[in-house]
């Protein structure tokens, strides 16, 4: 996947064998950056594959030192390959990239509060996953108040990694081989884009589709743990929080023109589906968060989803890389394929009038509507 990265970052940058242009427009009132990757040798593009992965916390600084050896280098190190083969891949960065200062946030539940600061430094493991877009819209992106939120937001930009979901930032638009694509993220959190204000998230879908020619929604929302694996379609409360309907959403985001609905929130996995050819993952699971989450049973399970679109967002198919992690490992591809079997199982009993298949290695396919 072609990208420039920044000379402070990694320098690379002259031994880049095909030259890139990167334009940043930022646009105040919609707060909306274009940021525009064309190769000069463009070939017009067919298919288009968009990587989503759920939950990334890369260890925490605090309140004791939960950081992995060696700058968690080996964190994603064995699925990298499959990361960077997509046009875009995401994903949902929880806590703060923060080295240091910031208020930690106080909870109503102090049984039930996490706090995670990363060090800014960590981003280097981003870049070298791959990743183009973040979300910064969920529960654990104000865990320093306004300095972690800020100092996040900055590393991500000297990066080169966009990001949505914060107030500042609510959407973004990446463009590779003249496809645009737009991303919005919701959560039910404070100065996140919010997922309960569904008129408010149709408004913002509806001025991407003006815009761009693949919308990615991502939502932060869902009861958590092993015993949330179900999609009920109808309100999730979770210590007295409406964590919201996201089964009504997906559909309310793709009936404004969503092509695409990434979730994560429940740090397990949820079922897939399909509504107007158009792809739903209701929850992604933990992918990467090496200390401070439970990785425990179920929990430890999560999809790498590659999901296959025309050039309208219609989906072709998808597919899961199962991966795996245990304490204090990094993520590993599941030769048991876990994953799979427990998207295949939760699909069949949540959704059981959807016309998704899942095969048992991971291919998503389904009879059009």
């Amino acid at each position: 996947m072609m990208r420039i990265l920044f000379l402070s970052i990694l320098s690379l940058a002259s031994t880049l064998a095909i030259a890139q242009v990167q334009d940043t427009v930022t646009s105040p009132q919609d707060s909306i950056t274009v940021a525009k990757r064309d190769t000069v040798a463009f070939v017009r593009k067919d298919t288009l594959t968009i990587i989503g992965v759920g939950d990334i916390m890369m260890g925490t600084s605090y309140p004791e030192d939960k950081l992995p050896p060696n700058d968690g280098a080996f964190l994603m190190r064995d699925v990298e390959p499959v990361l960077r083969n997509a046009d875009v891949t995401f994903g949902n960065l929880e806590g703060t990239l923060l080295d240091a200062g910031g208020t930690p946030k106080n909870c109503k539940d102090p049984k039930v509060c996490y706090v995670f600061r990363t060090p800014t430094r960590y981003v280097k493991n981003l870049i070298s996953a791959g990743f183009d877009m973040m979300s910064l819209a969920n529960n654990h992106a104000g865990d320093f108040g306004d300095a972690g939120r800020t100092s996040s937001m900055k590393t991500l930009d000297v990066a080169g990694i966009l990001h949505a979901g914060q107030m500042q930032q609510k959407t973004v638009i990446f463009e590779k081989d003249s496809i645009r694509y737009g991303l919005l993220a919701v959560a039910p959190n404070s100065n996140c884009v919010q997922l309960n204000d569904h008129a408010a998230a149709i408004a913002l879908v509806k001025h991407l589709d003006s815009l761009v020619d693949i919308i990615i929604v991502s939502f932060h929302g869902g009861a958590e743990g092993a015993q949330y694996q179900n999609v009920p379609r109808t309100n999730e409360l979770f210590h007295g929080e409406n964590r919201g309907d996201v089964y009504k959403f997906s559909r309310l985001m793709i009936d404004a023109g969503a092509d695409i609905i990434f979730g994560h929130g429940p740090h397990v996995t949820r079922a897939v589906d399909v509504y107007k050819d158009r792809f739903i993952a209701y929850s992604m699971g933990n992918f990467c968060t090496y200390r401070g989450i439970s990785v425990t049973g179920v929990n430890g399970l999560a999809p790498i989803m590659k999901v296959y679109t025309d050039r309208t967002g219609k989906l072709f198919k998808a597919e899961i890389t199962p991966t795996y992690q245990s304490y204090g490992t990094g993520v590993k591809i599941d030769p048991q394929k876990q994953v799979i079997k427990k998207i295949q199982e939760l699909t069949k009993k949540d959704l059981p009038e959807s016309k998704v298949r899942i095969d048992d290695n991971g291919l998503i396919t389904y009879i059009a509507q």
